[in-house]
């Protein structure tokens, strides 16, 4: 069944930056710049370290994140919003600071927690946005992700700390997110109208 897991986490975040691509494009979606950057950066590290760690589950998810990372940095540029306030340069600076953190230690499990971090604090601007601009994102391409992880953890046979660490942060991050674009008020509306009809 592992096999079969594996696949399931490596598909579904090949499908989302689709969805997440064909968004942005449409104008339905505008990816935070500072996050896309840092996320690229993140993604590209974390596989290394993974790799590092001869690690055979979670870096396929790594992996596929990577590629993803690349996508949507390049449309946030033309597409994307912000990256350039106080708020989006500090968080900016305390994610490279973890990112250095993660580069100048010598113990891939530091290393990895030290990315998870600041993917967390590169996340910070995206998270902020979303609230404060709902319609700016979709909240399938976080759930394809999100689902993602459930099955990359599904995959893992021996349960130690670094082999689930990076996967159950991409699920409470991406499962934040979708909290964020959907709204508990949306949701019980949605509810009241289906209800009615």
């Amino acid at each position: 069944m592992q096999p079969v897991f594996i696949l399931i986490s490596i598909l579904l975040p090949l499908i989302s930056p689709v969805v997440y691509a064909k968004a942005i494009l449409k104008g339905e979606a505008k990816p935070h710049r500072t996050t896309r950057l840092v996320l690229l950066l993140i993604t590209t590290l974390a596989t290394v370290s993974l790799f590092a760690q001869h690690d055979h589950v979670a870096i396929w998810l790594a992996g596929v994140s990577m590629l993803q990372s690349i996508v949507i940095f390049i449309l946030s540029i033309k597409y994307g919003m912000g990256g350039w306030s106080k708020d989006d340069l500090l968080c900016l600076g305390i994610a490279l600071g973890g990112i250095l953190l993660w580069q100048t230690t010598k113990n891939p499990a530091i290393a990895l927690y030290a990315s998870i971090a600041a993917d967390f604090t590169g996340m910070v601007p995206a998270v902020v946005k979303t609230y404060k601009f709902p319609e700016t994102e979709i909240y399938a391409f976080f759930l394809l992700d999100a689902i993602a992880a459930v099955f990359n953890l599904l995959a893992i046979k021996v349960w130690v700390p670094q082999a689930f660490a990076y996967p159950v942060y991409l699920l409470v991050i991406n499962a934040i997110m979708v909290v964020i674009i959907i709204r508990p008020e949306k949701i019980f509306h949605l509810a009241m109208v289906k209800k009615f009809f």
